[in-house]
């Protein structure tokens, strides 16, 4: 098992990365300080494969276990699913020191985490990611909450979790796309900072779509650290987290332009990645070979890089003028100035969308 801490002071929290930890988890919980009753908050798809293992787990450890299901999909991280986690925290009498445990991918690990940080202002709660996305993102850094029928994630706070237990075993229930759009994330990671990580990807990646478990713990090992790296110097957002932002603001506008129905976030992300490379190329901060190994990793993994001429300009324009990002009507915008490294470029989601050719 490997160790990554994410040093934020008095919120500071280890991420245990290894295979076959799972039944390890109440020790885990026990050793991040976590007591009293536990709620695991988890969907129906991932409950069948994993939350009896987990109960048990916990269970053995002394714990008392609630369970609560939620509905499977990114259109049910609304206000109103959370509304029902809160029901049952109060009717089974929860209390501020009692922990809720996210036991899912991003969607059941945000609103599980945003749940938490505001239930009594604010309960202890536990990352156990169940997708290699949000093994590698979602998961670590704090960020919670609900999709508005307008954008995604507008509804939310920054609660750090008090531990993230990430077992790459889970990983081989995972659907491959699931296992594909997760990928995204881990090449966004070698794109931003780590080009060390962006090179054994394109040397090793049919490693890790076979699942090769001792590869695995490693990339998300090192993913995991370089998020928490970023969220050190910045935990708010407040400027250099943004850069973790690469592709998401395309990625975003075309989740929101479709709904949330057709693509994962990953797949979604991957297209934004890649328009968002076409854009530092075109604005002149990175070369046409940075901007073609980013493309060919992308198409690698499985993942497009393309967005469908179904999707109108302003539904993306639109998505984007809700960004989270934006300030003064205009987006700080990731750009690419070499495998590695990025910068912040200011653009307006017209000039985006006209960079797109949308």
């Amino acid at each position: 098992m490997q160790t990554v801490k994410v040093d934020l002071g008095q919120r500071s929290y280890n991420i245990f990365v290894g295979e076959g930890i799972l039944s390890a988890a109440g020790d885990l919980l026990k050793r991040a300080g976590i007591k009293g009753k536990l709620a695991v908050v988890t969907n129906s798809t991932v409950a069948q494969l994993y939350l009896d293992p987990v109960h048990d787990a916990l269970q053995s450890s002394g714990f008392e276990v609630i369970p609560i299901l939620i509905p499977d999909g990114e259109e049910y991280k609304t206000l109103s699913t959370l509304s029902t986690i809160f029901d049952r925290l109060i009717s089974e009498r929860f209390e501020r020191q009692s922990c809720l445990v996210a036991l899912g991918g991003g969607v059941v690990g945000d609103i599980a985490g945003f749940a938490a940080a505001t239930y009594l202002r604010g309960m202890p709660f536990v990352q156990i990611p169940t997708t290699l996305l949000a093994q590698v993102d979602s998961s670590v850094g704090g960020k919670t909450g609900v999709n508005h029928s307008r954008g995604k994630n507008l509804i939310g706070a920054f609660y750090q979790p008090r531990a993230v237990i990430i077992d790459v075993a889970l990983l081989s229930s995972l659907p491959r796309r699931e296992l594909v759009a997760g990928l995204a994330e881990v090449i966004k990671y070698g794109i931003i900072e780590d080009p060390v990580l962006f090179g054994g990807l394109e040397e090793k990646l049919d490693r890790i779509l076979v699942l090769d478990r001792r590869l695995l713990t490693e990339v998300i090992a090192t993913s995991c650290a370089i998020k928490a790296r970023v969220i050190e110097k910045d935990e708010r957002e407040d400027d250099h987290r943004a850069v973790l932002n690469f592709g998401h603001t395309v990625g975003h506008a075309l989740e929101a332009a479709t709904h949330y129905r057709k693509y994962l976030h990953g797949e979604a992300v991957a297209i934004g990645m890649a328009k968002a490379a076409a854009i530092s190329y075109q604005q002149g901060f990175c070369d046409a070979k940075t901007l073609g190994r980013i493309i060919k990793l992308i198409k690698m993994a499985g993942l497009s890089t393309e967005i469908p001429q179904e999707v109108s300009t302003q539904s993306l324009i639109e998505g984007m003028e809700l960004d989270k990002k934006s300030a003064d009507g205009k987006v700080k915008f990731v750009v690419c100035t070499a495998i590695g490294k990025t910068c912040f470029h200011l653009l307006t989601a017209e000039q985006i969308a006209a960079a797109l050719g949308k």
